[in-house]
């Protein structure tokens, strides 16, 4: 495998560290790494792969990418891709284009049910085939734009987690691109020529709620560049007795300690 370029290792550097402080991969994993054809799963496979050849842990990977039957999909490069590296990889096809068609009415935003169903079909391969780990490409911007989401649209605190264990706790979902900005991920995409394969289900639908909190993030860091780092950072920096959850905090149990009766201001 040839070396990284100065953007790989960059990425590379943001990927260890991310595992190193999450503990998302080790020893023996078996990942099954999801790869949708897009930039992101597509660095986060490249990457991984080097990592699975280079580190000094071992564990084994697989790239699996669902096909879920929408008009014009054409994996064909992407097969190809993955052979010349000796990646081995597993296509499922899977028609969940006609139920997401089906079910959601035109002009409403498909990406909810078409995630869950997609979701499904991941953890039951991984669990059919012995996978321990499932790899997800959401990158640093994906956290944070998500968080904002959440807050301002849904009214909670939260985000994407860096490691998940699922509801079934038979799999560990990972992030390996939590550290990793997207501007950093698009110019190492361009630099490999990755096949990608865009989605016709989401790509044509406009205003949607995550490119209005990616517009208003990339406004104000017009004004201050640190302003997404400093958005992940406080999903590391949470003080539950500064916000008002009281399952985080027992509020109405505080109480201030006895005044002294010996000492008297007057």
């Amino acid at each position: 495998m040839s070396t990284l370029s100065k953007t790989g290792l960059k990425l590379l550097n943001y990927i260890e560290k991310a595992n190193n402080d999450f503990k998302m991969i080790q020893t023996g994993d078996k990942v099954l790494v999801c790869l949708s054809g897009g930039k992101d799963s597509f660095t986060m496979l490249n990457i991984l792969n080097y990592m699975r050849i280079r580190s000094n842990y071992k564990f084994e990977l697989l790239s699996f990418t669902l096909d879920q039957s929408q008009p014009g999909w054409d994996d064909n490069k992407l097969k190809q891709w993955l052979e010349a590296r000796d990646i081995p990889y597993k296509i499922l096809t899977e028609d969940t284009y006609s139920i997401v068609k089906e079910k959601i009415p035109e002009g409403k935003t498909y990406c909810s049910l078409c995630s869950r169903l997609r979701r499904g079909i991941i953890y039951r391969f991984a669990r059919e085939h012995g996978f321990n780990k499932i790899a997800l490409g959401h990158h640093r911007d994906d956290l944070i734009r998500t968080l904002l989401m959440s807050i301002l649209y849904s009214g909670q605190v939260k985000s994407m987690p860096p490691k998940l264990l699922t509801d079934d706790k038979q799999h560990i979902v990972i992030r390996p691109l939590a550290y990793c900005q997207e501007n950093d991920i698009i110019r190492y995409a361009m630099e490999q020529a990755f096949p990608i394969i865009p989605c016709n289900l989401c790509g044509t639908q406009e205003n949607l709620t995550r490119q209005r909190v990616k517009h208003l993030i990339d406004d104000l860091a017009k004004e201050n560049p640190k302003i997404p780092s400093n958005i992940l950072h406080a999903m590391q920096s949470v003080k539950p007795s500064q916000l008002m959850d009281h399952e985080l905090w027992d509020f109405k149990s505080l109480k201030i300690k006895s005044l002294s009766t010996t000492n008297h201001l007057f």
